[in-house]
């Protein structure tokens, strides 16, 4: 998902553009940012309202939204945003490193000069993002800088995953940086930035060894930190690399 600037839903009537593209764009950043709170029932009424829409295309959205992992449907019952449990969690920290290793590898193969420019842009919105003490676009940035890296390597069986797993990965990463920022969380961010600019630099070369083991760093980093805030007490959250 990429970070745009938020359009007011109550103008959204009165622009030459796709209102269920909007409502998708604004579903989907409010369940990254946790403003819709995971296992939180999605009032389809109130979005038809918002963004002025029948239930027929809120409905298709949803369905696709389904399929994309960000919400979850079943028979007789609204719909709601994917839950975080202790299994969703487990699963998460389990594939983390097999799905972020094998994009990035095979980014450093097949990526272009152009995708590699367009990953630099991310990398300076995320950096201006940690610089600004801006939260939600930090988490949005991390996530699209990411999304970016998967798009470079070109596998369709690979994308799927790991569109699914950085809907978790933004949510963790928001309630661990819910917490008053501390130098330690500083420095930390400062590494995480470091690391985004050693994998732009290990794909820009075409190393794909270097560039698994910066990624590997990369998300022990994050999986200490977000462990000691996230994870349910007992939970075994190691990486088996």
């Amino acid at each position: 998902m990429k970070a745009t600037t938020e359009l007011d839903p109550k103008a959204v009537a009165d622009l030459p553009i796709d209102r269920k593209a909007v409502l998708g764009e604004a579903l989907r950043r409010r369940i990254l940012s946790m403003d819709l709170a995971p296992g939180a029932v999605i009032d389809e009424f109130a979005l038809c309202e918002e963004f002025g829409l029948s239930r027929p295309p809120v409905r298709e959205l949803m369905r696709q939204m389904a399929a994309e992992g960000y919400i979850e449907l079943e028979a007789n019952r609204a719909a709601r945003v994917s839950s975080m449990s202790y299994q969703s969690l487990r699963s998460f920290f389990l594939a983390a490193p097999l799905i972020y290793i094998a994009t990035t590898q095979l980014a450093a193969t097949n990526a272009t000069l152009a995708e590699i420019e367009e990953l630099k842009r991310i990398q300076s919105l995320f950096r201006r993002a940690i610089e600004e003490i801006d939260v939600d676009k930090r988490v949005l940035y991390n996530d699209e800088f990411h999304l970016q890296i998967g798009r470079m390597a070109r596998n369709a069986y690979l994308m799927p995953s790991l569109q699914r797993l950085l809907i978790d990965h933004a949510r963790l990463g928001k309630i661990f940086y819910r917490h008053p920022t501390t130098t330690d969380m500083q420095e930390d961010l400062q590494t995480a930035a470091l690391q985004h600019d050693q994998m732009i630099s290990a794909i820009e070369s075409n190393d794909p060894v270097l560039a698994g083991d910066i990624v590997r760093a990369h998300l022990e980093l994050s999986r200490r930190r977000m462990a000691d805030y996230a994870a349910p007490e007992g939970m075994d959250v190691s990486l088996t690399y």
